[in-house]
């Protein structure tokens, strides 16, 4: 372990300018489910590069002048971007960090390394998502009509590595609760699962597994009813722990 005096020394004689600093960015994959249809959350771009052209929200991480002003972490500008990009208040849609994307020239104006997140947001609070100040608009956009190739920098790239990572968690991981009201029917969170899967969920093989969640304490039965269809249908909510 080196000693304290030659550790301090090193630090001080670093001379940042000495070395490339490629910019950092945070983008995010931002997702729900409403009317049974997953949908992306996509801006339409301002300023250059690829200005009006859709992209997913992102932005810069903020960096400090040195050791004593280091910046913000990367989940920090992840939070940060949501919120501003969104209007949501934090904490109120998941958030994972996805990949990081490096590709030399995958940004004309230079070496820009991105760390893509993925966030869920309930359908209840997608109609409150407004758009940042550094967007011309915001949209849902239905995730199977993306034409990826039209989207700004390789956020097709990143979009397709959110799904796979999605579909991926979805049937062991308990992330489609993040994607119901906080209340839901059996009908509803079915329809998040083939949302996300892209294929139909067969209702009685569903059932049995809804039934082994309520069993394993994941789900319980919430007060009222919610009218769909001809009768009245039970409600349930997801038990955080």
């Amino acid at each position: 372990m080196p000693a304290p005096d030659s550790e301090a020394a090193a630090i001080a004689a670093w001379r940042a300018e000495q070395y490339p600093r490629p910019a950092v960015t945070v983008d995010l994959v931002v997702l729900t489910v409403t009317d049974t249809d997953l949908k992306v959350l996509l801006i339409r771009r301002r300023d250059p590069p690829f200005q009006h052209c859709r992209a997913l929200p992102g932005g810069f991480v903020r960096v400090g002048a040195g050791p004593d002003e280091p910046g913000e972490d990367l989940e920090a500008a992840a939070h940060r971007e949501l919120n501003e990009e969104t209007g949501l208040p934090r904490g109120s849609a998941y958030l994972e960090q996805l990949y990081t994307f490096g590709r030399a020239g995958r940004d004309p104006r230079g070496r820009v390394i991105t760390v893509a997140y993925y966030a869920l947001v309930r359908p209840d609070l997608a109609p409150l998502v407004t758009a940042g100040t550094d967007a011309e608009g915001v949209e849902w956009c239905s995730v199977g009509e993306v034409d990826r190739a039209a989207l700004a920098f390789d956020h097709g790239q990143i979009l397709d590595a959110a799904m796979a990572r999605v579909r991926g968690k979805i049937d062991y991981t308990p992330i489609a609760f993040d994607l119901v009201p906080p209340t839901f029917t059996v009908t509803e969170l079915r329809a998040v699962y083939e949302a996300i899967k892209g294929s139909e969920d067969d209702p009685g093989n569903f059932r049995r597994r809804f039934k082994r969640m309520v069993e394993d304490g994941l789900i319980e039965q919430a007060p009222g009813k919610r009218l769909t269809g001809k009768r009245p249908a039970r409600v349930y909510r997801f038990v955080r722990r």
